[in-house]
């Protein structure tokens, strides 16, 4: 994999931006401001930067103790395949055995997901925001 990850700086936040909305993201979370808010409020949000380029992100919320949320990942195109998202999901959940992690995963992403340890809930429930 070849890249760092590390937290997000403030000048690379459109540049994420852009990437999520390449990515399939849409709506308002990806509008600027608004998700200049949404980094600004999460407990992690983490780049994967190759040489000088953002090629993917990840941002989680929680406790750090007991329950964790992985609220948005992406990787450009480009990049997949080599381990990058793996890596962020990593990096953001740590190693702490005693945390639950949930997700909401969107499009053909439930084998990605199994692979890092997640599997599918009969526990959860969710109010779902309202749409347009």
């Amino acid at each position: 994999m070849a890249c760092t990850i590390r937290p997000i700086r403030p000048d690379e936040i459109e540049a994420v931006r852009r990437l999520l909305v390449a990515g399939g993201w849409d709506g308002p979370r990806v509008e600027p401001a608004r998700f200049e808010r949404l980094v600004a409020n999460a407990r992690q949000a983490v780049v994967a930067v190759d040489g000088d380029r953002v090629v993917g992100f990840a941002r989680a919320l929680g406790d750090g103790l007991s329950n964790g949320y992985l609220s948005m990942l992406v990787v450009e195109a480009a990049s997949r395949g080599r381990g990058i998202g793996r890596a962020l999901v990593e990096h953001v959940m740590g190693d702490d055995p005693d945390m639950t992690w949930v997700l909401r995963a969107r499009g053909d992403v439930q084998g990605f997901y199994e692979k890092l340890g997640f599997r599918p809930s009969t526990v959860a429930m969710e109010r779902v925001r309202r749409t347009g």
